[in-house]
């Protein structure tokens, strides 16, 4: 039998905590099992997609946690968020929220409404891109993926501008962390929302995903995978493309198809398969 070493994907338990102005110590809200960097977007993008913050303002400080007793900083498995007082009543109710849907939650109608409730915007107009660019999207982000080439066991969440061009690419062991990785890039960086973007992402789309997109203020959501039903309801409602099986230049459109365009075609956009 013959024998031979790995390179093996890290995956590592990141606890956020948070504290709002005036609050003598930060409070544990969410543990996430992910791959090592771009911790502090992962925090800032958790939070912002969980409608805890809205802009960066929101935020006074990410660090890493500090052990008073001996004043050693723990680098790796504990961030602390400082949060302005405006974000002090939307955390309180991440708290209740989190507890009861961190991980499927409710389904169906009620979890749409809930959506519209707590303030989420249909998707802007735009980006309009032909079938050859989206076409293209697939070897992109496969190319940029440098930990997979070592790895080949993360997830990538990438943001294309509208020549098709990569702005940011995040990976991650967790679909959603990688995507919460890149929205917390956006929000530090100050270009939230991710209007006149194309999101892409490998594996498929969950209804966890299209949220995320549409809470960023995509336009366009890619996967080189399938859909979920509820993924798809979800992308009809607040008007987001949702566009899956993306890979060797073909494609399905399962919701809004004005934004993919056939140059020469009078009627514009795609029909929906659906």
């Amino acid at each position: 039998m013959l024998s031979s070493e790995d390179v093996l994907a890290t995956e590592e338990p990141l606890e956020i905590r948070i504290a709002s102005q005036g609050a003598r110590a930060p409070s544990p809200l969410a543990v996430t099992m992910r791959t090592p960097g771009a911790d502090f977007e992962l925090a800032a993008g958790f939070l912002f997609n969980e409608g805890v913050v809205a802009s960066r303002e929101d935020i006074r400080s990410v660090s890493y946690c500090t052990d008073r007793a001996t004043g050693e900083r723990q680098r790796y498995n504990i961030v602390n968020v400082a949060l302005r007082s405006s974000a002090g009543t939307a955390s309180a109710n991440l708290e209740r929220h989190f507890i009861t849907s961190s991980a499927c939650g409710v389904c169906g109608r009620a979890t749409l409404d809930s959506l519209h409730e707590r303030g989420y915007e249909r998707a802007p107009k735009g980006p309009e891109l032909s079938p050859d660019l989206l076409g293209s999207l697939p070897a992109k982000l496969r190319g940029a993926q440098r930990v997979f080439d070592t790895t080949g066991g993360l997830h990538a969440a990438a943001a294309f501008d509208e020549g098709g061009e990569l702005v940011v690419l995040r990976e991650d062991v967790g679909r959603h962390n990688a995507m919460d990785k890149l929205a917390g890039w956006a929000l530090l960086a100050g270009r939230m929302p991710l209007s006149g973007h194309v999101l892409v992402v490998s594996g498929r789309s969950s209804f966890e995903l299209v949220q995320k997109s549409i809470r960023m203020g995509a336009g366009i959501l890619c996967s080189v995978s399938a859909p979920s039903s509820l993924a798809v309801n979800l992308a009809r409602e607040f008007g987001l493309t949702l566009v899956g099986w993306l890979r060797e230049g073909r494609f399905k459109v399962y919701s809004c198809p004005e934004r993919v365009v056939i140059p020469g075609r009078a009627d514009a956009g795609l029909r929906s398969p659906l």
